[in-house]
């Protein structure tokens, strides 16, 4: 799928502001300068997906498989759009089958 050009590739402003929360805290274990990071996603053609308001009512529908709010707002995305989402984390397969694990 990532090889494929003839594929769109976005990246969710959920990802982007937990990028800049977590960065703010200063954590050790995570040193990302979002500037590079959405300067090399702008270079790559990969699309900023902003968090729209059917994004967040698509939150309401979800079940309570996953506590984190990062993740479960990529899951309802991946669904209002509909788009497939690629993680690696098997959790959020059990949402739909638009979830793909890489």
């Amino acid at each position: 799928m990532l090889e494929n050009q003839d594929n769109l590739l976005h990246c969710s402003t959920a990802s982007l502001r937990e990028i800049a929360i977590k960065s703010g805290l200063r954590r050790a274990d995570f040193a990302v300068s979002l500037p590079a990071l959405r300067a090399a996603l702008a270079q790559m053609d990969i699309e900023e997906l902003p968090v729209l308001g059917k994004h967040t009512e698509q939150l309401l529908t979800l079940p309570p498989l996953h506590k984190d709010p990062f993740d479960r707002m990529l899951v309802a995305q991946s669904m209002a759009e509909p788009l497939v989402l690629l993680t690696n984390d098997s959790a959020l397969a059990r949402y739909w089958d638009g979830v793909r694990l890489v």
